[in-house]
């Protein structure tokens, strides 16, 4: 099979984006499920704003793990990855049921939402292992398919949160437990692809080479400062909303979730777009345009604080858009540029590490907004799209840039 898009596989290798793009939807809808509904747990548990704030970094950290151990071990590459992302999305789905049914206090949420954590490392760098295994050209626009379907489901919780009320947690746990499942079922139709590589032995030297490889260095540390301003945006966003809309008069709750929704959701069309033209332009190039955007929106995020819902919500919306519609991208680099019987662990252990940082950043962002009101919370993110649009443009300067986009860096 050649590598040009007018193949005869080339239907088949679309109905897979499809359907493996709509099983990590419906799998990461655990993500955020619970920090959705966080204010109602909050208030019904008695929880500090510290604690809530640990509801979603558990998950951070527990995904850092799961990532590392896999990475270590090298499991994305000597399992199946349709069988592992089945079994961690079953994992995360009872993990989130037991909340929603039995859990009542603190510390086992944080613990289950751990497990959730560990489960999705399992999902993620699975399903972008999966993929890459079907596109070498178009390979950026497939990758940004996925990781819009990713942004989608991790947004649909605040979706479930305006059906079912923003009063009552269980039924948006519930319904994100479901959708894992019916993910986890879906994925397993999903067949391997003319590219990827025979499962690799464990090779505990792997990781070493991969992250003193200097494109791949690079590109790391470009999804790295990335990493720092998305997740505590996603983490923050529906509380800035309804501190900003308080501010201005007052919405409703459900119309804040419902905007927050947007907020991410809309990031599914960035990823697409950005997959688009990275395959044209060059990786380098979108993903350094793109944290210009969104770094630019951590500090005009102050500005536009407290403003009629007419100028906030627009630009949410293209801080959503732009925020990430890098994430693919980074991800795509580093299969292009790291030996493909280790994608699969290059591609974890790029995640540990982005996920690791952005532990600090979630926790960072309400001590901010503590200090000095959340107008100004996000503005301290802005220093990670900095460095790593730093990175990225020293990258396209360099010979291995020529891996990138079919040479276009």
């Amino acid at each position: 099979m050649t590598d040009g898009t007018e193949q005869p596989g080339t239907r088949r290798r679309y109905r897979v984006l499809g359907l493996l793009a709509t099983a990590e939807l419906l799998a990461m809808t655990l993500w955020f499920s619970v920090s959705a509904v966080g204010p109602a747990l909050a208030t019904e548990w008695g929880l500090s704003a510290a604690e809530t704030a640990w509801l979603t970094s558990a998950v951070q950290l527990g995904f850092v793990a799961g990532a590392l151990l896999s990475a270590v071990f090298t499991v994305s590459d000597v399992v199946q990855p349709r069988y592992l992302f089945s079994a961690s999305a079953v994992v995360g789905a009872a993990a989130t049921a037991v909340i929603a049914t039995s859990v009542e206090s603190f510390l086992p949420a944080v613990a289950l939402r751990l497990l959730t954590g560990m489960a999705l490392a399992g999902v993620y760098p699975p399903g972008m292992k999966i993929m890459a295994g079907w596109f070498r050209d178009g390979r950026g626009f497939a990758i940004g398919v996925l990781v819009g379907a990713l942004t989608v489901g991790s947004a649909a919780p605040h979706l479930l949160r305006v059906a079912g009320g923003v009063s009552r947690p269980r039924p948006v746990l519930l319904g994100a437990a479901g959708l894992a499942v019916l993910g986890a079922a879906l994925v397993l139709f999903v067949r391997p692809g003319p590219y990827q590589a025979p499962a690799a032995p464990f090779d505990p030297g792997a990781i070493r080479r991969i992250a003193g490889d200097r494109g791949t260095l690079l590109a790391n540390l470009g999804y790295f400062g990335h990493m720092w301003e998305l997740y505590a945006v996603w983490a923050w966003i529906p509380v800035y909303l309804s501190r900003s809309f308080a501010a201005n008069g007052g919405e409703s709750e459900a119309f804040a979730a419902l905007v927050t929704f947007g907020t991410i959701a809309v990031g599914g069309l960035g990823a697409v777009v950005a997959g688009v033209t990275a395959d044209r332009l060059g990786r380098t190039t979108v993903t350094s345009a793109s944290m210009v955007v969104s770094g630019g929106a951590c500090v005009a995020a102050g500005f536009v604080f407290g403003a009629s819902p007419a100028v906030v919500v627009p630009f949410v919306l293209l801080w959503g858009f732009a925020i990430v519609a890098d994430s693919a991208q980074f991800s795509t680099a580093v299969s292009e540029l790291a030996a493909d019987s280790y994608v699969g662990s290059a591609l974890t252990f790029q995640t540990a590490i982005g996920y690791l940082l952005t532990l600090g950043s979630i926790q960072l962002t309400p001590i901010v907004a503590d200090s000095v009101g959340w107008r100004w919370a996000f503005a301290p993110l802005a220093v990670g799209p900095l460095v790593g649009t730093v990175a990225m443009l020293t990258l396209r300067r360099l010979p291995e840039a020529s891996a990138l986009a079919g040479g276009r860096g």
